[in-house]
C-alpha cells in the first residue's frame, strides 16, 4: 500500500477544474455527513464521486472509493494501476490523501481498519451489489443509507460554473439538432440516421453519446423507442431525442419533432397544443414555484385540449452530471425551485399513429428562468 497527498501527475483536465470542482465542496460534503448523523460516506465511481472530486473513475471490480468520515480526514482509495489516473484528475488539487492498494491487498480491510466501527454508512446510490455486500460484511452492525441523502441537497443547486457547463452542453446539442434534417430522408432507416446523429454529437463537442432516439411514424408514439430498422417514409413524423456528456462531465438532453413532408392534419392540430404547453410550462418555472406546478401547467393545457390521456410521462427531470437527477418535474413533488436548479421541460402527446415531444433544459435563476436550449421549437418540415 502507498499513500500520496494528491500531488498532480499526468494530464491536465480539459475543463477549468477549480471552478467546477472546488476544494470547498469536499468540506461542504463532510459537514453534510456530520449534519445527517452518518458515520461515513462511501463513494465508488459514478456521478457522486465525480461531483465531489472531479475524478471520473472507471467502474471496476477493483474497488475505488472516496471515504469521507464524519470525524477525521477523507481519503481516496484507488487500485495501484489507477493511481496515475486519479493523480491526473481534479482530485489532485483537493489535498485529499490518495491511498493505493495492490492486487494482494484487501481494500475493504484498509477501510475497515481506518474507520473502525461506524454506526452508519452512506453508500453511492449506484454502487455495485458486489461492493455493497462486502461493506455490509465488514460493518455488520452499521445502518446503510443512500449517498443521495447527503449529496442531493448539494447537487441539486448548481453553481455558476455548473450552469455554464450545462449552457455549453445545451449549445452543443442545439448545433446537432440544426443538422438533423439532412439525415431524415425517405428510404433511410432510423438506425442509419441515428449513426449520423451520434457522430454529430461527438463532432459538436461531446465526450460521449448517452442516447439517440429516432422514432418515426408509429415509433414516434413510443417515448423511449431509440432506433430500429424501420425505413422512414414521406409523411412520417419523427421524434428525435438526443443527449451526451461533455468533457466537463455535464450532460445535454434536447428533443425536437420533425416531419418528412406534409404531416397529417390531426398531428398539426395537437402539435400546436403541445408547443403552447411547453412554452407556458417553461415560463411557469421560477424561484419559489413548486416542481409539480410546472407539470400542472403543461398537463392542464394538454388535458383541456382533449389530449390528456396521451401525455403519459412526467414533464421533466433534473440534469447535471447525470441526465436524470433531482429535481423531478412531476405531480407530488412539492420541492420549491431555487436558483441553480436545472431540469428538462418536455411534455409529449402520443396518440398512436404518431406522436410528438418538445424538450428544453431550463435553469431557475434569481428572478425567473433561463432556457439553455435555443433551437426553434416550431415543427421542422424536411
Amino acid at each position: 500500500m502507498t499513500t500520496d497527498p494528491g500531488g498532480s501527475q499526468g494530464g491536465i483536465p480539459p475543463w477549468p477544474a477549480p471552478a467546477l470542482y472546488p476544494a470547498g465542496r469536499l468540506r461542504a460534503v463532510a459537514e453534510a455527513v456530520r449534519g445527517k448523523g452518518i458515520g461515513a460516506l462511501l463513494l465508488t465511481p459514478g456521478p457522486d464521486l465525480r461531483y465531489v472530486t472531479g475524478y471520473d473513475a472507471k467502474q471496476l471490480e477493483r474497488l475505488t472509493c472516496l471515504v469521507i468520515p464524519a470525524e477525521g480526514d477523507p481519503f481516496l482509495l484507488v487500485p495501484q494501476l489507477e493511481l496515475k489516473a486519479a493523480q491526473a484528475s481534479p482530485a489532485s488539487g483537493l489535498g485529499v490523501e490518495m491511498v493505493s492498494w495492490g492486487e494482494t491487498t484487501s481494500p475493504f480491510g484498509i477501510i475497515k481498519n481506518r474507520l473502525r466501527r461506524p454506526e452508519s454508512v452512506a453508500l453511492s446510490d449506484r454502487m455495485w451489489a458486489l461492493h455493497v455486500l462486502q461493506f455490509a460484511g465488514i460493518f455488520p452492525g452499521a445502518e446503510q443509507h443512500l449517498a443521495s441523502e447527503v449529496l442531493s441537497p448539494l447537487r441539486v443547486r448548481k453553481s455558476a460554473a455548473e450552469v455554464q457547463a450545462l449552457r455549453e452542453a445545451g449549445q452543443a446539442i442545439d448545433r446537432v439538432h440544426a443538422r438533423v434534417p439532412q439525415w431524415l430522408r425517405p428510404g433511410t432507416t432510423e438506425r442509419q440516421a441515428g449513426v449520423k446523429i451520434a457522430e454529430a454529437i461527438l463532432g459538436e463537442g461531446h465526450a460521449t453519446v448517452d442516447f439517440v432516439i429516432v422514432g418515426s411514424g408509429p415509433n414516434a408514439a413510443s417515448p423511449h423507442h431509440e432506433v430500429s430498422d424501420r425505413v422512414m417514409q414521406q409523411g412520417d413524423v419523427v421524434v428525435v431525442d438526443i443527449g451526451g456528456t461533455m468533457p466537463s462531465g455535464y450532460c445535454s438532453d434536447c428533443t425536437r419533432t420533425y416531419a418528412i413532408g406534409e404531416p397529417p392534419a390531426d398531428f398539426t392540430k395537437y402539435y400546436a397544443v403541445l408547443k403552447d404547453a411547453q412554452d407556458q410550462a417553461c415560463d411557469a418555472a421560477g424561484p419559489g414555484v413548486q416542481a409539480q406546478e410546472v407539470d400542472r401547467v403543461a398537463r392542464g393545457i394538454i388535458a383541456a385540449a382533449g389530449y390528456g390521456d396521451w401525455f403519459i410521462h412526467r414533464t421533466g427531470h433534473g440534469i447535471g452530471l447525470e441526465s436524470h437527477e433531482d429535481p423531478y418535474i412531476v405531480e407530488g413533488n412539492v420541492t420549491e425551485l431555487e436558483p441553480g436548479m436545472a431540469f428538462s421541460v418536455e411534455p409529449g402527446i402520443y396518440p398512436g399513429p404518431h406522436g410528438a415531444r418538445i424538450e428544453d433544459i431550463v435553469v431557475c435563476t434569481e428572478t425567473g428562468r433561463e432556457r439553455l436550449n435555443n433551437a426553434p421549437t416550431d415543427l421542422v418540415i424536411v
